[in-house]
């Protein structure tokens, strides 16, 4: 699979899930436009496409503003001529039932989640209708899908990012734009184990999840890369609209 001739922005590109992504788009021949909001971890990332004989760019920002998702999409038009590509992979968790939840807590959550998701995707659909089409994936949740106790605003925002995918795939579906949403389960990366509020070790962390889980492992980031680049492609330019789950049973009980 290739796309050689792929101009792709990754919110969230620093780390996780979002840093695998660009990974593989980079492997693939793509060109890249990196989001994200640590400068040291945004650089490391940066090089490390680059290593790849990747043509790269990284852009720090507020996911959450909506004048920065329109530069950023700008900026991408001019410097690589298009964008075919967006993956929003940005986010952030909440480990906290509804009770627990304070209205910061549900505001940060639904900024980065959900606002973000929908200005940069509202600014790439504008210049994917100018260029003839493009793709959009968004990174969701198997919880938006089904919920779980304990993550109220996380299983909410996901669910919408759920909706929104299926409203927009909709709206463009004549215009040669793919829009879909990977849903994963529980996956290795730094998220799995954060936002705790009683110290608990990774491994016991990791071990909780792998209970729960029918094939009885967590996913690796690779796996869910695997699974974006792939609905970005040509091979899936007849999926649209529709949310993935990539979590080895979970949602399947």
């Amino acid at each position: 699979m290739t796309h050689s001739n792929k101009v792709v922005i990754v919110t969230g590109a620093t780390s996780g899930i979002g840093e695998a992504v660009t990974q593989a788009f980079a492997a693939t021949g793509a060109s890249l436009v990196l989001v994200g909001r640590d400068r040291e971890r945004g650089q490391r990332a940066l090089e490390s496409v680059q290593k790849l004989n990747c043509q790269a760019e990284l852009m720090l920002g507020d996911v959450a503003d909506s004048a920065f998702a329109d530069h950023v999409v700008n900026f991408s038009v001019k410097r690589f001529g298009k964008v075919s590509v967006l993956v929003n992979s940005a986010g952030i968790i909440r480990r906290r039932s509804a009770a627990d939840t304070t209205d910061d807590d549900w505001r940060q959550t639904f900024d980065a989640n959900v606002n973000g998701v929908f200005y940069f995707s509202r600014a790439t659909v504008k210049s994917m209708q100018r260029t003839g089409g493009g793709s959009i994936v968004n990174i969701a949740s198997n919880v938006g899908l089904v919920g779980s106790q304990g993550l109220a605003a996380y299983c909410a925002s996901k669910g919408a990012v759920v909706l929104l995918t299926r409203a927009m795939a909709l709206d463009h579906a004549k215009e040669q734009i793919t829009i879909n949403a990977v849903c994963p389960g529980a996956v290795d990366t730094p998220m799995l184990v954060s936002a705790h509020n009683t110290p608990v070790a990774a491994d016991e962390i990791l071990r909780r999840n792998i209970d729960s889980i029918p094939q009885g492992r967590v996913a690796t980031p690779k796996e869910i890369a695997s699974l974006t680049v792939f609905l970005a492609s040509p091979e899936a330019r007849h999926i649209t609209g529709v949310a993935v789950p990539i979590d080895g049973g979970f949602t399947a009980r």
